[in-house]
């Protein structure tokens, strides 16, 4: 190779990995809901850029989110991630109530945006995460709302789009530690039809581990206005799905979805599971630009 392509191409690298680098610094700060508790939210990139409101599933944290904060293709974007209730770095209630009213986690959310003073706004909810959507858009103005993602997203809890996982769901909500846990890592394991690497694995079961045991118990119950969330005819949502999803029924799901709102778009990545954001994380961000551009 000559020595100035060398040198053009070296450099070149250099920039890239600097601009990177500079893309995925970090701030982090908090927000205070409704009933008091504490939010802890995470944000990358422009200060002046449309927003992204990132929110995680059960037993997650805002580190579920961590390919799109690296991601190139998202880098034009405001990328703001936070821990839901009863996880990560939030705080953590340990009243069965702070749990099942869906509606607090409506506030949580609406805390998150005036904190972050987030504007042109897409909010993007992995299973759970959905639901915390859903009670959003049925309780605060969409005003400042572009469009919604649901990937992997939890319409409803029934039997019809929650598959059972009886010894799953109880163990998560057993007393005896070792239960608790093993039941936690089968949960996780769930989440993927590609695993994560090991590394990654074990970061995000740690996070699992966080979570608060009465929010685990009680989350089952929460209420979800998916009627009244979901029929918003005049704002955007696309549902993305993993075909080999195994805790959502991703075909009764959408069918309940659209019967709420024809209009919902759908996406099934046909090499994932409950988690399309992880598994094929390149093609679901290219996915989140192409809808954000539409808006």
């Amino acid at each position: 190779m000559p020595l100035f392509t060398f040198i053009q191409t070296s450099f070149s690298a250099i920039l890239l990995m600097l601009s990177t680098a500079l893309y995925a610094q970090e701030k982090s700060y908090f927000a205070i809901s409704s009933d008091g508790v504490k939010i802890s939210i995470y944000e990358t990139g422009p200060s002046e850029g449309a927003a992204i409101i990132f929110i995680h599933g059960l037993l997650g944290s805002h580190l579920n989110w961590e390919k799109q904060r690296i991601d190139p293709q998202l880098k034009q974007y405001r990328l703001i991630r936070y821990d839901l209730r009863g996880h990560g770095n939030s705080d953590q209630p340990n009243s069965a109530a702070a749990y099942t009213d869906g509606a607090l986690w409506a506030d949580d959310l609406a805390a998150v945006i005036d904190a972050s003073h987030a504007q042109k706004t897409v909010l993007v909810g992995w299973s759970l995460g959905g639901a915390v959507i859903s009670n959003y858009f049925a309780k605060y103005t969409k005003a400042n709302i572009r469009g919604a993602v649901f990937a992997g997203g939890v319409v409803e809890l029934n039997t019809e789009q929650i598959p059972a996982h009886p010894a799953v769901y109880s163990g998560m909500a057993a007393e005896n530690l070792q239960t608790h846990l093993d039941a936690e890592r089968d949960f996780l394991q769930l989440c993927f039809y590609q695993q994560p690497d090991t590394v990654s694995f074990e970061r995000l079961l740690s996070a699992a581990a966080l979570a608060n045991s009465t929010m685990q118990r009680s989350v089952p119950a929460i209420s979800i206005p998916a009627e009244q969330g979901l029929n918003q005819p005049n704002l955007p949502m696309l549902f993305i799905y993993g075909q080999h999803d195994a805790l959502v029924n991703a075909e009764a799901s959408l069918q309940r979805a659209k019967h709420i709102n024809p209009k919902i778009q759908s996406d099934i990545f046909y090499h994932s599971g409950h988690a399309p954001f992880w598994e094929e994380s390149s093609l679901f961000d290219q996915r989140l630009a192409a809808f954000i551009n539409t808006l």
